[in-house]
């Protein structure tokens, strides 16, 4: 069964396995994970994480251009099968490409379900912070996940042009 975790530097071995799996320079959404980050080194992973956990605290700025983000990973046992991110509000880009939501399954894992249940778990957590709905995108050609969030609920906004490329955006309001 399947569950949602913060990270953390304990499950080092089995993220980098999963990294591995994604490929050299593949970006994997809902990670945070940026191209200066060290994940390579025991400390330069622990660095990282800290920096992801850093940026759910309210209590903390966020860095330059970014907003609060809440990470976790999916997991089942010790394995990392993928990982989800919850902006906790948008900036500009965000409202036209990036959404409040990303996420990412590792390519062994795909076609189980994980997205659509990772995106269900998340959203009571987004109605937590007082949002009544978000905003999820993914690109155009992305037939699986455009599907993803339209099981959960997402309505189709608008398909457009952005710096990501072609992106469709969805809106899913959340239950009161």
């Amino acid at each position: 069964m399947p569950e949602l975790v913060e990270p953390t530097p304990r499950r080092y071995a089995a993220w980098l396995a999963a990294h591995r799996e994604w490929g050299v320079g593949v970006h994997e959404d809902g990670a945070g994970l940026e191209s200066g980050d060290d994940v390579d080194t025991h400390e330069g992973f622990g660095t990282w994480v800290d920096r992801l956990r850093g940026e759910s605290d309210p209590a903390l700025p966020p860095a330059e251009g970014r907003v609060h983000c809440t990470y976790w990973w999916v997991v089942e046992g010790e394995t990392v099968l993928g990982a989800i991110a919850l902006r906790h509000e948008l900036t500009d880009f965000l409202l036209r490409a990036g959404g409040h939501v990303g996420y990412g399954i590792r390519p062994s894992a795909r076609g189980r379900g994980l997205a659509t249940w990772a995106l269900r778990q998340v959203l009571p957590q987004a109605r937590t912070l007082g949002l009544d709905r978000v905003l999820v995108t993914c690109a155009e050609g992305n037939v699986a996940s455009a599907g993803v969030i339209e099981r959960v609920g997402g309505v189709l906004e608008d398909v457009r042009d952005t710096e990501l490329g072609r992106t469709r955006r969805y809106w899913i309001a959340l239950a009161r």
